[in-house]
């Protein structure tokens, strides 16, 4: 098994990759220099809560769509047949939930970090302990989402490492800390259209060449790759329908349900309407993207049948292959490969910007503002813009620390995926039950992370031995396909059938990593209120109104009243869409957290919608000030502000 000669790209092929970067950097500097030309944290940060439906849809898909799913996905249908399709079933709950649950009450609280209602629920800790593992989990992954495409770049056509991880970190660097979230969300628009035509354009040459998709079909046939239902519910089967369509469920929600760059893209919504509908857009997009990523995966199938890159030493890790394959497919056609890796970059780009947006906005929100609660607008708002900066030199220095830990990389993303399903179980806790208190949210997150590290590296260490026999499957550094929120190696939850089942410890360790983020928020979840319940739970009138989705009084209709009191879910506390009053819950926020928020903050649709009734809006807050808390109720906010 030789090595063939190394690839190469042709000048046409730098052009279009320099187009993408140069189109990139352009967007950040127009709104750097248009409109309110990022002069407010609420323009900065939250896009000036003013982004419509189709934007802010298609930013959310980029996100998820990162470089190592453009990589994994045709990897993973190529090497195990397309049972992978069947995570496309959990998309429908894993999207229904948070724009029916999560996404009315962070609108409606008029948050700007997620975090932010940690606080309202519970307390300043919970907050902090929240913010804090995000930190963690984002600047674990920036780095290596940026060098592992990079490198797999390098790998296959010699394309200078270091240039293209300083190219896509510098350009997203700026155009992140100059043009916000808007430009952000801009881009992401701009690179998910550049994503489906270098996709597009593979499966099309590709098949193309195969003999049309008919023929590709024939070969994904005759060689086992087509899979049917499999309805195994063996929690240590790598890929069943359970572990997918159920599992993916709770993957999802950690990525749309609680994730801050998902959250706050919902949140810069004009409406609470478009937010939600921005959620069902996703829908079909996500379909149509798992599709495109299992057609690459079967047209690299009819092209190389069982007799795979990896096999012959052309390759070393599954990750390079789909990049091997392109240049295969495009050696005659320059230009087409620029083209492709102008679209494996556009998934690091939206990706790495939304990391560095979401970081700064926490770090502002959650743990600057609270403590400096007279900043002025002007000097919040550079403070923002210089975290972003700061975000983006941490993300190149993570980078480099990703190259020199070699296999550690695979425990680096296992990290990563690790902390999503405790953040969910977290907020889960706070939305789903009235009774959980702070001490149970604390001692239920640190029970979910030590759950989530234990099984996630014993998991790794358990397999590590079995490396050099098994290349096909544990020697890839990436995970095969993965969200901002899981990415957990498809290597580290594999194990071959032939091998008797686990049992004990060794059982927990082989769970299908699609289990991950169900089984550490679950574990949240359950501590969480069992430490609640010993340490005195918390009463209906201690909590904040509109934290508690009212799902228990719903389920529990036939207990008696007196036990329904005890258990917090008489009264529905999620007020309607057209009786929201934001009154109570800006308050609610200024005492909680001791910070003066700015007009902008609390006034944004009296700007945009009813600037001209704003001396009317003012007599009637006087009013309602003037009343004992008691007594504030929820008014109807004009039809046109909604």
């Amino acid at each position: 098994m030789g090595e063939v000669v190394q690839m190469h790209f042709t000048t046409v092929d730098y052009v279009i990759f320099a187009l993408l970067l140069v189109a990139s950097a352009g967007i950040g500097l127009f709104y750097a220099f248009s409109g309110g030309r990022q002069r407010t944290t609420q323009e900065f940060l939250m896009a000036d809560r003013s982004m419509s439906c189709l934007p802010v849809s298609l930013s959310l898909l980029a996100t998820f769509q990162s470089a190592v799913a453009i990589l994994g996905a045709p990897s993973e249908v190529y090497a195990f047949g397309t049972q992978y399709w069947f995570l496309g079933c959990s998309y429908f709950l894993g999207l229904l939930i948070p724009a029916h649950v999560f996404i009315p009450i962070f609108y409606r609280l008029r948050l700007s970090s997620a975090y932010e209602y940690l606080e309202l629920r519970f307390n300043k800790t919970v907050r902090i302990c929240g913010t804090a593992t995000f930190i963690f989990q984002m600047v674990i992954y920036m780095g290596v989402v940026l060098y592992a495409p990079a490198l797999a770049l390098n790998a296959v056509t010699g394309f200078d490492l270091w240039g293209a991880v300083l190219a896509m970190g510098l350009v997203c660097t700026v155009y992140t800390a100059l043009g916000g979230l808007k430009a952000v969300i801009w881009t992401d628009v701009f690179q998910t259209v550049v994503m489906f035509a270098g996709q597009l354009t593979v499966i099309v040459v590709g098949a193309g060449q195969a003999g049309g998709m008919a023929e590709v079909w024939r070969k994904a046939v005759n060689g086992s790759r087509i899979s049917g239902l499999d309805l195994n519910p063996d929690p240590l089967e790598r890929h069943t329908f359970w572990t997918l369509g159920v599992g993916g469920v709770f993957l999802m929600l950690a990525l749309y349900g609680v994730n801050q760059a998902q959250v706050q893209r919902y949140l810069s919504s004009r409406t609470e309407k478009e937010a939600v509908m921005s959620c069902y857009v996703v829908f079909p997009c996500q379909q149509v993207v798992l599709c495109l990523g299992c057609l690459m995966g079967l047209v690299m199938f009819a092209r190389y049948g069982e007799d795979s890159p990896l096999d012959k030493g052309y390759v070393k890790t599954n990750d390079q292959m789909v990049l091997y394959f392109v240049m295969d497919v495009f050696k005659e056609l320059p230009g087409l490969p620029g083209l492709f890796v102008a679209c494996l970059f556009s998934g690091a780009l939206s990706t790495i910007s939304s990391a560095f947006n979401s970081l700064a906005t926490v770090t502002m929100e959650d743990l600057i503002k609270p403590h400096f609660p007279n900043m002025t607008e002007a000097k919040a708002t550079l403070l923002s813009k210089g975290l972003a900066l700061a975000y983006g030199l941490v993300c190149l220095a993570m980078a480099y620390v990703a190259s020199i830990m070699g296999s550690v990389l695979q425990a680096a993303f296992s990290i990563f995926g690790m902390v999503g399903g405790p953040l969910l179980g977290l907020f889960c806790l706070g939305i789903f039950f009235p009774w959980a208190n702070s001490i149970g949210a604390v001692v239920g997150l640190a029970a979910g992370l030590a759950m989530a590290f234990w099984v996630g590296i014993g998991s790794f260490l358990m397999r590590m031995p079995r490396s050099t026999t098994e290349p096909h499957l544990n020697t890839t550094t990436l995970p095969l396909f993965d969200n901002m929120t899981t990415a957990v190696l498809t290597s580290l939850a594999s194990s071959p059938t032939a091998k008797p089942r686990p049992t004990g410890v060794e059982a927990l360790y082989s769970l299908s990593y699609m289990w991950y983020s169900a089984h550490n928020s679950t574990t949240v979840v359950v501590v969480g209120l069992l430490v609640s319940l010993l340490t005195g739970p918390m009463k209906e009138k201690e909590l904040t109104p509109g934290t508690v989705f009212p799902v228990l009084g719903t389920l529990l209709f036939f207990l008696p009243e007196r036990y329904k009191e005890k258990l917090c879910c008489i009264t529905p506390l999620t007020p309607k869409p057209k009786e929201i009053n934001t009154l109570p819950y800006q308050m609610a926020k200024k005492d909680s957290n001791g910070a003066a928020y700015s007009k902008e903050d609390t006034s944004t649709e009296d700007r945009e919608m009813e600037r001209d009734k704003a001396q009317t809006e003012d007599e009637d807050l006087d009013t309602q000030r003037a009343l004992p808390s008691c007594q504030l109720t929820a008014h109807t906010v004009q039809e046109t502000a909604l």
